[in-house]
């Protein structure tokens, strides 16, 4: 039963007073290393990618790879979501490949860098909701701008998301999932300092989750940053400068103020990434990628499983069997 929907995730999710983690992925190493992490803590989980953002050539052969792999994992409950599609075209694209979820990031217009109206909003991820209906497939759609760069790209302001929009915009919708910009970021640097009520505005979810009790809340930029995997990844030639990301005490208290998907990309990607560069400078005459790709996994798969038990997803998967 390895596929299931982004609803059906977050209802259970819902009824179990659990998050969910959403994680990203650009290959297919990281892939299984987030499938052995889910099935090591049986748990749901939701994989996601974003559009041209992988190592492999093209879109469509790694989308058509990753649904190889799932369904390797028949044990483990699986979304598969396009995480910030940038346009109809693109979600559209997606669910043809088995997505089971998909979001639409209206909250940017076409040039991905001006800030696209409340109207303008609505009517694409309305759009996109129409479509998806009609093929069994999730909406997340995104309200206010979460700042910085998701895909290593345009870096974006914050624009705090709105309670009162937040209601209308669901009902114009009929999004399953909304996405909303507390203050968190994407990227490897957030804050300068640790974030406190000023810019990590954890009231905010409770007055949307008031408005829109029927819809799931998501929070995007929420990795943590860990300085220890900082340390190691600049004393193998890394430059990552200081930063704080959202502490781990936040994100499990997110879950219990109603958000149920909880996206993290940077903090595995950082895993990954440190026991790579360790493994090189150990081995300065090796030139085979599955040497180090395989360390990469393993430490990657173990934050994960980590995550997972914060987020109260870990022994979760039997609400799906």
């Amino acid at each position: 039963m390895a596929l299931i929907t982004l609803r059906a995730a977050l209802d259970a999710a819902k009824d179990g007073g659990y998050g969910v983690g959403a994680f990203n992925v650009t290959d297919l190493v990281q892939v299984e290393a987030v499938l052995e992490a889910a099935r090591e803590t049986d748990s749901p989980v939701i994989v996601q990618t974003i559009v041209g953002a992988s190592a492999h050539g093209s879109d469509e052969l790694f989308w058509d790879a990753m649904r190889t792999t799932i369904a390797r994992y028949p044990d483990v409950p699986v979304v598969l979501h396009l995480d910030h599609g940038p346009s109809y075209d693109d979600c559209v694209r997606a669910i043809d490949a088995g997505f089971t979820s998909v979001m639409i990031d209206g909250s940017l217009a076409e040039d991905r860098v001006t800030h696209a109206t409340f109207a303008e909003n609505v009517a694409v991820t309305a759009r996109v909701t129409a479509y998806a209906a009609a093929h069994g497939v999730s909406v997340e759609g995104e309200l206010g701008t979460i700042g910085g760069s998701e895909d290593g790209g345009v870096h974006k302001e914050i624009v705090l998301a709105d309670p009162d929009e937040a209601a209308q915009f669901v009902e114009s919708t009929g999004v399953d999932a909304l996405a909303v910009a507390i203050g968190t970021s994407h990227g490897a640097y957030k804050f300068s300092s640790p974030p406190d009520g000023t810019v990590l505005h954890m009231d905010l979810i409770s007055a949307i989750a008031a408005r829109v009790p029927d819809t799931h809340l998501v929070m995007h930029g929420s990795s943590s940053l860990p300085a220890d995997l900082r340390e190691v990844i600049n004393a193998h030639g890394g430059t990552l400068p200081e930063s704080w990301g959202v502490p781990e005490s936040e994100k499990a208290r997110s879950t219990k103020l109603g958000v149920r998907k909880i996206n993290q990309g940077m903090d595995s990607h950082m895993a990954f990434a440190a026991a790579v560069r360790s493994y090189l400078d150990e081995d300065g005459i090796n030139v085979d990628p599955a040497l180090y790709e395989r360390r990469g996994r393993v430490a990657m798969q173990q934050l994960v499983a980590e995550r997972m038990r914060v987020f109260g997803q870990a022994g979760q998967a039997s609400r799906h069997r």
